[in-house]
C-alpha cells in the first residue's frame, strides 16, 4: 500500500513559477498533491484550514514579504506545530537567508534564471518532511513524558546541562508552594528564597555539590508557600547519562512530606507523653512504697515486737517461777522474731531506708552486699572517688538503684553466675554504670532481641530515658553478661 502523498502549498504570486513547481512534483510519480495560494493572505487562510505538510513560500509577495508570512504564521500557532517552510527567493542574499531561517523557515532554495532549483525541489520537500516527522515524534514523546510526569504527586524538575543553578523544566505540581512553573523557572534564585534562613545555607550546599559531582541527592528541608504556609520535601535527583558515559542532566522530584512529618511529629509527642506518664506512674509507685513500708515498719513491725517482748516476758516468769515452761511459747517467741525478719525484708525491698538517710552511694554499696548475703554470690561495688563526692538528685537516685535492682535480681535468678560487679563511673557530665557477670549469657532465645527477661530490661530503658539516658545488654553464650547505664547529669552538685 502506497504512502498519502505529501500536501505541499506554495504561495507564489508569479504564475510562471507556480506552474514550474507544479509540473515538477507531478513528475515526481504522485508523490506530491499541491495547493496554490497567489498572495500571503491566502497562503495563510489555506495553511489554517488546510493543514498542509510543507509550504513553499516565495520571499516577494504583493500583499506581504516572506517575513511577514513566517510571523503571522507563528502567530496562528504560538505553540509550534506549524508546517515547515521552504522559503523560494530570488535574492540570492546571505542576510535574507539568515533572517529567513531565524524566523522560522526550515531551509531555503534561491530560484536561478536556469531554473536548477527545480531539479531540486522534490528531495528538499522530501528531507523537509522526513524532519518533520522525526519532529513530531519527539514532541508526541515529550508530551507523553509530561503527561506521565505530570501525573505523579510530586514537582519533578530538569537541571540545565552545564548550569547548575538554573532549571530546565520543571513540572506544573509547583503550584502547591503558590507558583506556576513559568513563575518558577524565570527566578532561579526563587527556590533559594523559598527556603527557611536557618536551613539555606546547608540545604544549599548539598544541592549544589550533588550537581557538581553528579552524585545522587537525598535531601529534606522545608519550604514557605506563596502564602506563607511551611512545607516538608524530600528531594532526590540523579543524573542521567547517555550511551556513552557522558552526564546529560541532572533529573529530580520534590515529594511533600508534609504530612508524614507531622505523623511523625506526633507520634513523637505521643511517645513523650507515654513516657511522661510511665515517669509519673513510677513516681506515684515509689511514694506509695515508701508509704506502705513506713505503715509495715511502724504499725506491723511495732506489732510483731510488742508480741515477741510479751511472749520472752512471759516464758522468763514461767522458768523463774514453779511451773515448767511451755514449749509452745518459746515456738512462738521464734515464729516472731521470723516474721519481724521478713518484714524488714519486705520493707528493704519496698524502699530501703538507707536510700533515704545516706545516700545513693551507700545504698549501691549496702544492697550489693546484701545480695551477696543472700545468694552467696561474689558480689563487689566499685564507685570512682569522683562520683562518690558528688550529690545525686532523688529521681535519678531512685533511678540508678532500681536499675541496680532490676540487673542484679536478672543475675541472681538466670545468670548462674559466681561472681559479679557493678562499677559506677562519672566522665565529664555522664554517669555510666555497668554490671558485669561471669555467667552463662544470653542465649537467642532467652528473650525479645536476644534479651533476658525482656520486660525488665525494657523497663530499665524507660526509667533511663526520662533522664536522656540509655540502657544496652551485650552478651556472648558462655561468655556471662554486660548492662550499661548510661545518663547525663545535670543536676549534679560537686
Amino acid at each position: 500500500m502506497s504512502a498519502d502523498p505529501i500536501r505541499v502549498l506554495i504561495v507564489e504570486d508569479d504564475l510562471v513559477d507556480r506552474l514550474a513547481c507544479r509540473r515538477m512534483l507531478a513528475a515526481s510519480g504522485g508523490r506530491f498533491e499541491l495547493i496554490e495560494a497567489d498572495s500571503g493572505g491566502q497562503g495563510l487562510e489555506i495553511a489554517a484550514t488546510e493543514a498542509p505538510d510543507c509550504i513553499l513560500l516565495d520571499y516577494r509577495l504583493p500583499d506581504l514579504t516572506g517575513l511577514e508570512f513566517l510571523g503571522r504564521l507563528a502567530e496562528q500557532r504560538p505553540r509550534g506545530g506549524q508546517p515547515p517552510v521552504l522559503m523560494l527567493t530570488g535574492a540570492d542574499s546571505a542576510a535574507v537567508a539568515a533572517e529567513s531561517i531565524r524566523r522560522g523557515a526550515r531551509e531555503y532554495l534561491v530560484k536561478d534564471v536556469e531554473g536548477a532549483y527545480l531539479q531540486l525541489l522534490p528531495g528538499a520537500v522530501e528531507r523537509l518532511q522526513r524532519e518533520q516527522r522525526l519532529i513530531n515524534e519527539q514532541r508526541r514523546t515529550e508530551a507523553r513524558f509530561r503527561t506521565l510526569v505530570e501525573q505523579i504527586h510530586a514537582i519533578s524538575y530538569v537541571v540545565a546541562p552545564g548550569d547548575p543553578e538554573r532549571l530546565q523544566y520543571i513540572s506544573p505540581q509547583v503550584r502547591v508552594l503558590g507558583y506556576t512553573a513559568e513563575e518558577w523557572l524565570a527566578d532561579p534564585g526563587l527556590h533559594a528564597q523559598r527556603m527557611l534562613p536557618d536551613e539555606r545555607e546547608g540545604v544549599l550546599a548539598a544541592i549544589r555539590a550533588s550537581r557538581a559531582s553528579g552524585q545522587p541527592l537525598r535531601l529534606e528541608y522545608r519550604l514557605v508557600t506563596k502564602s506563607g504556609a511551611t512545607l516538608w520535601f524530600r528531594d532526590q535527583a540523579d543524573m542521567v547519562q547517555g550511551d556513552d558515559g557522558e552526564p546529560l542532566f541532572m533529573q529530580g522530584i520534590l515529594v511533600d512530606i508534609t504530612a508524614n512529618k507531622l505523623a511523625e511529629q506526633e507520634l513523637e509527642r505521643s511517645h513523650r507523653e507515654l513516657r511522661r506518664l510511665a515517669a509519673h506512674q513510677e513516681t506515684i509507685k515509689e511514694q506509695e512504697r515508701q508509704r506502705i513500708a513506713r505503715e509495715i515498719h511502724d504499725e506491723l513491725g511495732g506489732l510483731l515486737t510488742g508480741i515477741k517482748a510479751y511472749i520472752s516476758v512471759a516464758a522468763e516468769r514461767a522458768r523463774a517461777g514453779t511451773v515448767g515452761t511451755d514449749g509452745l511459747l518459746d515456738e512462738a517467741a521464734g515464729l516472731a522474731q521470723t516474721a519481724i525478719e521478713t518484714v524488714r525484708r519486705v520493707i528493704t525491698d519496698l524502699r530501703p531506708s538507707v536510700l533515704d538517710q545516706l545516700g545513693i552511694w551507700a545504698a549501691l554499696e549496702w544492697y550489693v552486699a546484701q545480695v551477696a548475703q543472700r545468694s552467696n554470690l561474689d558480689c563487689r561495688c566499685t564507685i570512682d572517688e569522683d562520683t562518690a563526692a558528688s550529690t545525686l538528685d532523688d529521681e535519678r537516685s531512685i533511678m540508678l538503684f532500681r536499675v541496680a535492682q532490676e540487673a542484679l535480681t536478672n543475675v541472681v535468678r538466670h545468670a548462674g553466675a559466681s561472681r559479679v560487679q557493678l562499677c559506677v563511673r562519672r566522665t565529664g557530665n555522664v554517669l555510666e554504670m555497668t554490671v558485669d557477670d561471669d555467667g552463662k549469657g544470653i542465649g537467642a532465645t532467652d528473650g525479645i532481641d536476644g534479651t533476658r527477661d525482656a520486660w525488665g530490661i525494657l523497663g530499665m530503658q524507660e526509667r533511663s530515658r526520662r533522664f536522656g539516658g540509655d540502657v544496652t545488654v551485650s552478651s556472648q553464650p558462655g561468655r556471662g553478661t554486660r548492662l550499661l547505664l548510661r545518663v547525663p547529669l545535670e543536676e549534679v552538685d560537686g
